[in-house]
């Protein structure tokens, strides 16, 4: 994963402006404040198509029980709550922002109704699912009526003086009744009287926004414990995602291993047996001739040679293996087109594993820095933070570089998150570049 933001410091995010109204006074008219409150009141007609839904189908299922018929009849019920779940996350994710993920769909077993039904069953997000189609008919009835009525009494009482006229005019009274019995009544009807009742609805409407917070926060609550992806559910998903990334990285890095042995190494050897073929043929007519041919026949063993140490460089390096990461990442700069400055602060080796992904993660990032960075220097710094260990390659180049646009910034980063690790790249459009990953630490 990658984030355009500087490692490590806090900032406010792009498009937030600072107010001059304070957020109690600016709560009432807020876009915040009306998404929530219509979630709320949507909840109350949802909730009840859902309660009647969800109990009318499980007392069906578990009447049927004794018959065969029960089975499909709740496997049915947990179809149409995961239905519903789906539509409530959309809500949820439009009225009240949250970023609320979708569970793994399900995986019979083999095809055909029989494993179909049996998956339902035994998913524990679908009877969740269930569960909230019950437990969220009470609260969304009691939410949906606070809500309504501090929201509606707060503005029709601040907006009292605006409305006021109606009651002489077509009732016959002077203003709202607030008692009245056969000798005496009381109506909002004098300058005094109808400035209290319009301070009141002013100060219900500026409680209003936070009461309906509240009762929003509630349904995030429950949004998220009955209608999230568990953590368990949702690891599982990240773990699949990352096996498959890992095994595309390990199929394109044997492509190329192949392509380079072919194209490279392979092929001066072929010719290699080739001229050395000619200069047995030559040896006994044209001694010299023969000589210069395997004179040259020696250079292309050592040019062979050369290819075959930078492939297995590629693969895993021995300095790597021998002496750790300061002394293979310091190899790695010296061959870089621009100077860069290591420095590698470890009380240990971390495990092979780790070690290796963090060897090539600063290659690919020093390559970019010598093709497309434009800078004069660059630095890596390599540290252990509690149980991460911590990459960091600045350069003063250009800048502007993006992980989101397609680049081998986007592959380096899904091959770090294939081993929980995190790439953060802070790139601005005149420089510096600084990219920052976090990998585990595990002990060699």
């Amino acid at each position: 994963m990658t984030t355009p933001t500087q490692y490590g410091q806090g900032y406010a995010p792009a498009g937030e402006r600072r107010h001059r109204l304070p957020a109690g006074l600016r709560a009432p008219v807020e876009a915040r404040t009306f998404r929530e409150f219509g979630y709320l009141l949507l909840s109350l007609p949802l909730s009840v198509v859902t309660f009647a839904y969800t109990v009318t189908m499980v007392a069906l299922g578990a009447g049927l029980l004794i018959t065969f018929l029960g089975v499909p009849v709740l496997a049915g019920a947990l179809a149409g709550a995961r239905g519903i779940a789906a539509a409530e996350r959309a809500r949820a994710r439009a009225l009240l922002r949250m970023d609320i993920g979708t569970p793994a769909p399900l995986r019979p077993r083999a095809p055909g109704p029989l494993p179909w039904i049996g998956s339902l069953l035994k998913s524990g997000e679908s009877w969740r699912n269930l569960l909230y189609g019950i437990v969220h008919f009470p609260w969304a009835v009691f939410a949906s009526v606070v809500a309504l009525v501090f929201w509606s009494v707060g503005w029709s009482l601040l907006t009292y003086p605006l409305w006021q006229w109606v009651f002489p005019m077509y009732a016959g009274q002077g203003g709202i009744q607030l008692y009245g019995d056969g000798a005496h009544s009381v109506y909002l009807d004098n300058p005094f009287e109808i400035g209290v009742t319009s301070a009141v609805g002013l100060l219900l409407t500026l409680v209003a926004p936070w009461i309906i917070r509240a009762l929003a926060s509630v349904d995030r609550l429950l949004v998220r414990g009955l209608l999230a992806p568990s953590r368990l559910g949702a690891r599982v998903v990240e773990l699949e995602s990352d096996r498959g990334v890992v095994v595309d990285t390990a199929a394109a890095d044997l492509r190329r291993i192949e392509r380079d042995l072919h194209d490279g190494a392979q092929a001066r050897l072929v010719n290699l047996a080739m001229d050395l073929g000619l200069a047995k043929e030559k040896l006994a007519e044209d001694p010299r001739a023969a000589a210069r041919m395997v004179d040259e026949a020696h250079g292309e063993v050592k040019t062979a040679l050369q290819e075959l140490r930078d492939l297995a460089r590629g693969i895993h390096p021995a300095v790597l293996t021998d002496r750790g990461l300061d002394a293979a990442l310091s190899s790695v700069a010296s061959r870089c087109t621009v100077p860069v400055k290591v420095d590698v602060d470890l009380p240990a080796r971390p495990a092979p594993a780790i070690e290796g992904i963090a060897y090539f993660t600063v290659c690919e990032l020093l390559q970019n820095v010598s093709k497309h960075s434009g800078a004069r220097s660059a630095s890596v710094d390599v540290w252990r933070a509690g149980d991460r260990l911590m990459l960091q390659v600045t350069d003063n180049g250009v800048g502007g570089a993006d992980a989101s646009a397609g680049s081998g910034l986007a592959g380096l980063a899904r091959r770090v998150d294939a081993v929980d690790g995190i790439l953060v790249v802070d790139s601005p459009a005149a420089g510096p570049t600084r990219i920052t990953a976090e990998l585990p630490w595990r002990q060699a």
